[in-house]
């Protein structure tokens, strides 16, 4: 477990780094308790053989070796810890979206209110403080205060009028895409798993770089609630709430694991479609799960086609609406 590198050989092993950094870094391995120094009477690194006895000087690696498991432990939650910051992240950022549409929506039906003006702030600041890194603790506190303002507009917003006119407008949606016979179809030609479908399942992706996206954003033409409407089969696979976009997005995560979609090929969704829409796509297939052979294949399709221009969620949605009109 003893090693004797030269100071050189490490630098260039380290990409050329000076070896004065070298040495910083060394000495505080060593106070870490990491490594041990077993110095010759010279104090170079260096073995001697002596018949069958061997004997070395320079870095002794059995504490590392030692801790190994409980170095393992602490990256995992470490990697934990990073991985539930940038999950709740998007979801604050998501809230934020949110809350900002509600401000706009609400101003156009019930003007006047201070409600608007203080929603639209929040929005601002809170997209504000994302551009900076958050800790945990920040984005919940964020998370607490979107969600309490989130149910309170939408409570202001669903009232009797409200509700007729999302009926109307759930009647317009329709009829509009039904003008379009050729758009309904949910991609029939890639849900048997075809060779494009499998062919980009094997493709691997890195994941998206943590931070707000623009807000030229790809947010779904599509009420939310039709989306709910067409999708009941979320209902028995997540038990939350979904009055909101970013409820969507957390119901998907939720789902995506079970239904044997990769991580990359969640993630590359999201960059291409954006997240409400790949939020969408991903309960529309929930729906029709077991007719799509290869789910994982069959979003990467999709997401190709979204980054090409030539994918919409929404003829997607009316579809499962108009299957279950007809059944």
């Amino acid at each position: 477990m003893v090693v004797f590198p030269s100071n050189k050989a490490i630098c260039e092993r380290l990409n050329g780094m000076p070896c004065s950094t070298m040495r910083r870094h060394l000495a505080r391995l060593v106070d870490a308790g990491l490594l041990m120094r077993r110095d010759s009477p010279n104090g170079k690194r260096y073995v001697r053989k002596r018949g069958e006895d061997r004997v070395a000087f320079g870095f002794d690696l059995s504490p590392l070796y030692c801790r190994a498991e409980e170095i393992a432990r602490a990256a995992e939650a470490v990697r934990k810890a990073e991985d539930r910051v940038r999950r709740l992240r998007e979801v604050v950022s998501l809230m934020r979206r949110d809350l900002a549409a509600l401000a706009e929506f609400g101003e156009e039906i019930l003007p006047g209110l201070g409600l608007w003006d203080h929603l639209s702030d929040t929005a601002a600041l809170t997209a504000r403080a994302l551009r900076r890194k958050l800790s945990l603790e920040d984005l919940s506190a964020f998370r607490t205060e979107l969600e309490t303002l989130l149910d309170q507009a939408r409570n202001v917003i669903d009232g009797p009028e409200t509700e007729e006119m999302n009926t109307n407008d759930a009647q317009f949606e329709h009829h509009h895409h039904n003008s379009n016979k050729e758009s309904i179809d949910l991609e029939p030609a890639l849900e048997k798993g075809g060779v494009a479908g499998r062919a980009a399942e094997d493709n691997t992706g890195e994941p998206v770089a943590d931070g707000e996206e623009p807000d030229t954003r790809r947010v779904p033409k599509i009420p939310l609630h039709l989306v709910i409407a067409g999708c009941p089969s979320l209902k028995t696979f997540y038990q939350g709430d979904v009055r909101h976009w970013h409820q969507l997005f957390d119901a998907a995560c939720h789902v995506r694991p079970a239904m044997g979609i990769s991580v990359s090929a969640w993630e590359e969704a999201q960059r291409c479609m954006g997240p409400e829409q790949a939020s969408i796509v991903v309960v529309a297939m929930l729906e029709r799960f077991s007719e799509i052979r290869s789910p994982g294949g069959y979003l990467r399709a999709l997401t190709s086609k979204a980054a090409a221009g030539e994918f919409s969620c929404g003829p997607m949605v009316m579809a499962l609406i108009d299957r279950r009109s007809a059944a």
